[in-house]
């Protein structure tokens, strides 16, 4: 993995969680920041993205309204923002940098080792 990603965990439904992202060298003005998130038994799906040099979020249609994405340049980090999770949110989370505003998983050059989101109801 050429990204780092902070530990997910055990939460209970309704209750919030943030991911974070980072890497040793400086991401660029040109990036593009994801985040994708893989169920049991499902094919890996996009969550979110936002461009590293401006605020510009998109969302899927499950998580908009309860996931935010942010990034942070102080701290070289990007961040996805968990709220009101559901047990339907139970995966595991992968973040990604690319240089297309794109949520195709084959746009995104760099990823993160992933790390497992449990929901309980």
């Amino acid at each position: 993995a050429q990204l780092l990603q902070s530990d997910g965990g055990l939460v209970q439904a309704g209750e919030s969680l943030r991911l974070s992202c980072t890497r040793p060298l400086r991401f660029f003005s040109s990036h593009v920041m994801a985040w994708f998130r893989q169920a049991p038994r499902k094919e890996r799906e996009f969550v979110a993205l936002t461009r590293w040099s401006r605020n510009s979020p998109k969302y899927a249609d499950s998580v908009k309204g309860r996931f935010t994405v942010s990034t942070e340049s102080a701290k070289n980090t990007f961040y996805l923002q968990m709220d009101n999770l559901k047990p339907d949110d139970t995966a595991i989370y992968y973040c990604a940098i690319g240089s297309q505003y794109s949520t195709a998983q084959s746009d995104y050059f760099a990823w993160g080792q992933g790390t497992q989101v449990t929901v309980s109801s």
